[in-house]
């Protein structure tokens, strides 16, 4: 049943992730644009993430920061509300969640899912897949996804230990039909301007 439903999920995600890049192509150049004419360096933020069975890929984002922040000030803490490394349409892009449009792209290369634990950068909250506990390591059983129970379940000052024990909770208990009910539970949230 688990690999019927591995199966439905990947054909979901190549389904509605190229479907949404062909729709939202028009909010995709505007948002390019926006962010290529008010502040200089590239549109698209990628950073090594880890992804299945802890192996690295690069996630794609639209930068909202300026160029090198992960480097400045406090590094990957963001205070969301005054951080001034966070750009005038950044601010507008992270509050939208629009910023992490560029990860259908993700997701139809087979990086990514619709659905599943978000993926921590290569570094923290671990130095490296390997320094996860292993009761952690189970997490990263299935593709990192756009949204995930984690993000639905848990307010955003939330600690890594707890993100981590709800990630676990869903990859023990996934299903297509607990992938659909965490969509709508997302695009709920987006709508009402949780941050997440």
């Amino acid at each position: 049943m688990r690999m019927l439903n591995l199966s439905i999920k990947r054909m979901l995600d190549i389904l509605v992730s190229l479907i949404s890049i062909i729709l939202i192509s028009p909010i995709l150049l505007t948002i390019l644009l926006l962010v290529k004419c008010t502040s200089k360096g590239p549109v698209l933020f990628k950073q090594e993430r880890l992804g299945l069975h802890g192996e690295s890929f690069q996630i794609l984002k639209f930068r909202t920061m300026v160029v090198n922040a992960e480097h400045m000030g406090t590094g990957v803490y963001i205070n969301e509300k005054s951080d001034p490394r966070i750009t005038k349409i950044g601010k507008i892009l992270r509050k939208s969640s629009l910023d992490e449009l560029p990860q259908l792209f993700n997701i139809l290369k087979g990086d990514m899912s619709l659905v599943g634990p978000r993926p921590p950068v290569t570094y923290h909250p671990y130095d490296g897949y390997q320094n996860y506990p292993q009761w952690a390591k189970k997490r990263f059983e299935l593709l990192p996804g756009l949204t995930g129970l984690a993000q639905v379940e848990l307010k955003s000052d939330a600690t890594w230990d707890e993100r981590i024990t709800v990630d676990v909770r869903y990859v023990e208990n996934f299903s297509v039909r607990m992938d659909i009910l965490i969509l709508l539970r997302t695009v709920i949230a987006v709508f009402k301007r949780d941050t997440f």
